[in-house]
């Protein structure tokens, strides 16, 4: 992907606008996920040690256009210097002369974390004018935030605009992955796609299906698709509505030689039982799937060892409730170790997902981890995200 470089580019006592993406999960004054904050410090250290002044603007929650100290940037203050090691100093609001009057003090080096964007609404409509107002704290800017880059708002798309703009160091580091894992892949490519919902990925699918060689299934998706193949799934979740849909995807893996894998045996409730293991050959009326079973384990794990990239998409149980957490458990960790032995490139992405891999303990053996949710999604979708043809279309010309 042709982007600009910012390696390349001389800061030092540049004032640099850094798009970030802090809308993380908080308690009592605290970042309960950090994973966001400390996957900026590459950016962050960089765009420090080359001398430049680094003016942080984000969104937090959805004030829908209105100032609500509850979601006020500025309780994530001591979470940012905490996982940085740096000062981080505050700005009441992210644009006006208040904004101007605070950056012209900072020094080279100096961090500063400006008010919630979306306080204007004006951020969310993309308006030019806040956009240029935007412009005008810095001398250039850099998007940092994939996981924001689906959305066409003034900070991630309009602003390009205006300013210099280049990728940040986790931008750039998110694309050479996700290109790595669907655009020139080692194959065999496998996918993993779970979830409750077909309808909600099924351009993923049927994306998927011009890129994979392996798709693998579980969820309340591969409950239907067992429906649609007349495979009892008792009282599971399932959409009626998509069966049609689920035997057209089949269709279009078989022409298109992608084998399709779902589970043999499932693990759930039945009647008085609480936890019990069944075939799916001979599931009664009455047992609900909660994760997949042993035998399903074993199917998938014979069929990721024969893979070389791996993506994955959501959990295989309900994983937050054990022991429904011991299939997706199990497959993390066959994952984990294949990629630990270099034997597999493997990318995971979405919030669920990155909870499982981190309650299976085996996240850090993954090749690459996207904070990302909709931006990951869009992207194995075969999107074209908003915020990336930006940086591509503004590209500045000296590079």
């Amino acid at each position: 992907m042709n982007l600009p470089d910012l390696l390349q580019i001389n800061l030092k006592n540049k004032k640099v606008i850094v798009r970030v993406d802090l809308n993380v999960p908080m308690k009592d004054g605290e970042a309960l996920d950090t994973s966001r904050i400390t996957s900026l410090i590459p950016t962050i250290d960089y765009l420090c040690e080359q001398g430049a002044r680094i003016i942080l603007i984000s969104h937090f929650g959805r004030p829908e256009g209105k100032i609500n100290p509850e979601m006020s940037l500025k309780q994530l203050l001591p979470s940012l210097e905490k996982c940085w090691g740096r000062d981080v100093s505050f700005g009441d609001d992210c644009i006006g002369p208040q904004a101007q009057k605070i950056i012209q003090n900072l020094k080279s080096g100096d961090v500063i974390l400006l008010e919630n964007l979306r306080f204007h609404p004006e951020e969310e409509k993309n308006d030019s004018q806040f956009a240029q107002a935007l412009a005008t704290l810095g001398d250039l800017y850099v998007n940092d935030g994939f996981s924001v880059s689906h959305r066409a708002h003034a900070s991630v798309d309009a602003i390009t605009q205006y300013l210099p703009s280049y990728p940040g160091l986790l931008m750039t580091k998110e694309i050479k992955a996700l290109s790595q894992a669907l655009n020139a892949p080692q194959k065999p490519l496998a996918a993993i796609v779970a979830g409750s919902k077909i309808s909600t990925k099924l351009d993923l699918l049927k994306n998927l299906l011009e890129k994979v060689d392996l798709l693998i299934l579980s969820g309340g998706i591969a409950n239907t698709f067992l429906k649609s193949r007349n495979i009892a799934i008792g009282t599971s979740l399932y959409e009626p509505a998509m069966l049609e849909t689920a035997k057209e995807i089949e269709k279009i893996a078989h022409d298109k030689q992608v084998e399709i894998i779902l589970p043999i045996d499932a693990t759930g409730s039945h009647e008085t039982q609480n936890f019990v293991t069944m075939p799916l050959s001979n599931l009664p009326d009455s047992f609900k799937i909660l994760d997949i079973g042993p035998e399903t384990v074993s199917l998938f794990k014979t069929k990721l060892s024969q893979a070389r990239t791996v993506v994955w998409n959501g959990p295989l149980g309900v994983f937050e409730v054990p022991p429904f957490d011991q299939g997706t458990t199990a497959i993390a960790q066959t994952v984990a170790e294949l990629t630990h032995d270099g034997k597999l490139f493997s990318i995971a992405g979405g919030g669920e997902t990155l909870a499982a891999l981190t309650n299976a303990k085996c996240s850090k053996k993954f090749s690459y981890l996207s904070t990302a949710g909709g931006a990951f999604l869009e992207w194995l979708e075969g999107k074209k995200l908003p915020g990336i043809m930006a940086l591509i279309k503004n590209k500045p010309q000296t590079c």
